[in-house]
């Protein structure tokens, strides 16, 4: 089910879609983001990875709370956007031999994610919202949360941890 597929005919099979796109964004996150640990050096931005990594696990159990409130199975739909994403984070990375270089990079990465999901969270919550479904807003609501304040850690590890910095040292 393509974004202009002739599948979505109603504001609900809009809002199936759009969960079924963070629904396969997250378990993409979760595939991409032990890389992002591993090539970290900066020890709060491995720290904020990998605390981040554990709240995209309860993300998604939330999701799948998200679909059992709908009446629906959990299930994902491919998202380019969260591929091409996690593409360019890894092309960058495979190109950068300076660790704080790396580091910087991995941020940037990292933040543009972060950015996509609480495109996607907002606007799922807007959609639930008209269309009454103000059981699952609940759960859409902490995800956009937890979107929003790893942005935030990860504006501090860049800006009041040095990474930025360092890397222009």
């Amino acid at each position: 089910m393509g974004l202009l597929s002739k599948d979505i005919k109603t504001m609900d099979d809009l809002l199936q879609h759009g969960l079924q796109d963070i629904y396969y964004a997250e378990q993409q996150i979760t595939k991409a983001l032990p890389k992002m640990i591993e090539l970290a050096t900066n020890r709060d931005l491995t720290l904020g990875l990998k605390n981040h990594l554990e709240e995209t696990h309860k993300q998604i159990e939330r999701l799948d709370q998200v679909f059992k409130k709908l009446g629906k199975q959990p299930s994902g739909t491919d998202c380019p956007a969260i591929d091409g994403l996690i593409k360019e984070a890894n092309e960058i990375a495979g190109e950068i031999e300076d660790k704080s270089v790396l580091d910087a990079a991995i941020v940037a990465s990292a933040q543009a994610v972060e950015h996509y999901e609480i495109c996607r969270y907002g606007t799922l919550i807007a959609w639930a919202e008209e269309l009454g479904h103000d059981d699952i807003v609940r759960f859409l609501t902490t995800n956009l949360n937890e979107e929003k304040a790893a942005n935030t850690k990860l504006n501090t590890v860049a800006l009041r941890k040095g990474v930025n910095r360092k890397a222009a040292s």
